[in-house]
């Protein structure tokens, strides 16, 4: 693959990348603002209990409704997809997937921070562990994205 496209690939990433942060802020903290008590009269909420909610949403899932369980327990982890899929595309050094894991669980454990520190929504541990997956996952995508993009490529060669 010539540098140029190499380059142009990499300035599209960081857009990318940006408007994915700019969403990731956006719906984790910002959306869910209208209709909200006043900051003082929230309260802190928390689980620190590994699986209890993951299990909570799988055994009332008839009486919340399938697709509310699935969009909250598929949405956290499609939701880090691309921080694992990106990050080895914007950094050579992110390019170890134990790192990018890694990086991500860090990132998780930062917005359940602030969620806590700042009453909006809820610090929760399945969010950590099902977060923590989906940037698993992004990056085995980004793994496989590259895997064929070599094999092509050095079929060409």
């Amino acid at each position: 693959m010539k540098d140029e496209t190499k380059n142009r690939i990499r300035v599209i990433s960081w857009i990318l990348f940006v408007i994915y942060i700019g969403l990731l802020i956006y719906f984790l903290f910002l959306s869910e603002e209208y209709g909200r008590t006043s900051f003082d009269q929230r309260m802190y909420r928390y689980n620190l209990t590994p699986f209890q909610e993951i299990k909570r949403f799988w055994i009332y899932r008839h009486r919340v409704g399938f697709w509310v369980s699935f969009l909250n327990l598929a949405g956290n982890v499609i939701g880090f997809l691309p921080f694992g899929f990106f990050l080895p595309i914007l950094s050579r050094r992110l390019r170890n997937g134990v790192l990018v894991t890694m990086s991500g669980f860090g990132l998780s454990l930062l917005v359940e921070s602030i969620q806590l520190i700042f009453k909006v929504g809820c610090f929760d541990v399945d969010d950590l562990i099902l977060n923590t997956l989906g940037v698993l996952f992004g990056y085995l995508s980004f793994w496989i994205c590259n895997g064929i993009r070599r094999m092509i490529y050095e079929k060409k060669i």
